[in-house]
């Protein structure tokens, strides 16, 4: 649904924002190893999610990635998605299809309008902060388990 750069996107936010709570900045090395992210990827990422104002990165001794505690509690996940993927998954046909419209709907486009309304709305109510304090409390996971 998103794509890779946005999975790693939402991921390294959450993983930044829940150290910053304890009021670690974190690193590109950290981040990387942290969401199973190449590090040239996640640095790119990372540089998209600065320039978008949803992390902060400081430079030198004690330096890294960091989230304000007051930016935690306002961030949305749809700032996060539409900062690295825009908002073609709100638009985009269900199939791929170019032409796609009320008027010339494809044979799921009412039923994937629907689906793209809620996450829309899904991605408008949650903040970094609760995603954070889930993964925090051990409630959510940010890597998959190894279960060999």
């Amino acid at each position: 649904m998103f794509s890779k750069a946005c999975e790693y996107g939402i991921r390294a936010s959450i993983f930044i924002a829940t150290n910053s709570s304890k009021g670690i900045r974190v690193g590109i090395k950290d981040v990387a190893k942290e969401i199973d992210s190449p590090e040239p990827f996640t640095a790119k990422i990372m540089q998209i999610l600065t320039k978008n104002g949803i992390i902060h990165s400081a430079k030198g001794v004690g330096g890294g990635f960091e989230v304000s505690n007051e930016a935690v509690k306002t961030i949305k996940l749809i700032q996060i998605v539409d900062a690295i993927d825009g908002d073609k998954i709100y638009r985009g046909c269900g199939i791929g299809l170019k032409e796609c419209s009320e008027a010339h709907p494809c044979p799921v486009h009412f039923e994937f309008k629907k689906i793209r309304g809620l996450l829309h709305e899904m991605l408008s109510k949650t903040t970094l902060e609760q995603l954070a304090s889930g993964v925090k409390k051990g409630d959510f996971f940010l890597k998959t388990l190894n279960l060999e």
